[in-house]
């Protein structure tokens, strides 16, 4: 029926996923990373592969297109990612702060020391 968007849903999710392993083989993407991409490319792939799911939930969500929810299925996909690169971007922005100001912190204490060091050589040749 939807033969040739299936083939080039196929050939897509087979694209993506040859990326993502491409990435990581390279180490521009780090495994933990890529387990979530990975993820989503099999889902794809499996639902590009299997035609029936689409066909089967498409009408009962109000979709008459099937493909149309194999592209709402990739932005919920994509929302998803999104929403956790921006959780784990929060979470890393709290942690910078925190480092900088321990950096800061400790960067004060380092130069008190130097300080009391320096006044304390002064002394001794003093004496």
């Amino acid at each position: 029926m939807f033969i040739r968007f299936q083939i080039v849903a196929i050939i897509g999710s087979l694209i993506y996923l040859f990326i993502v392993f491409e990435a990581v083989r390279r180490r521009k993407l780090k495994e933990a990373y890529a387990l979530l991409w990975v993820g989503t490319g099999i889902f794809f792939l499996i639902l590009s592969l299997l035609w029936w799911p689409i066909t089967y939930i498409s009408p009962r969500i109000g979709i008459y297109y099937p493909p149309a929810s194999l592209f709402l299925a990739l932005f919920v996909a994509i929302f998803l990612i999104l929403l956790q690169y921006s959780i784990l971007q929060s979470s890393r922005s709290e942690q910078i702060k925190e480092l900088s100001q321990e950096s800061g912190l400790l960067r004060h204490r380092v130069l008190n020391l130097e300080k009391k060091i320096k006044q304390l050589e002064e002394r001794a040749e003093k004496e």
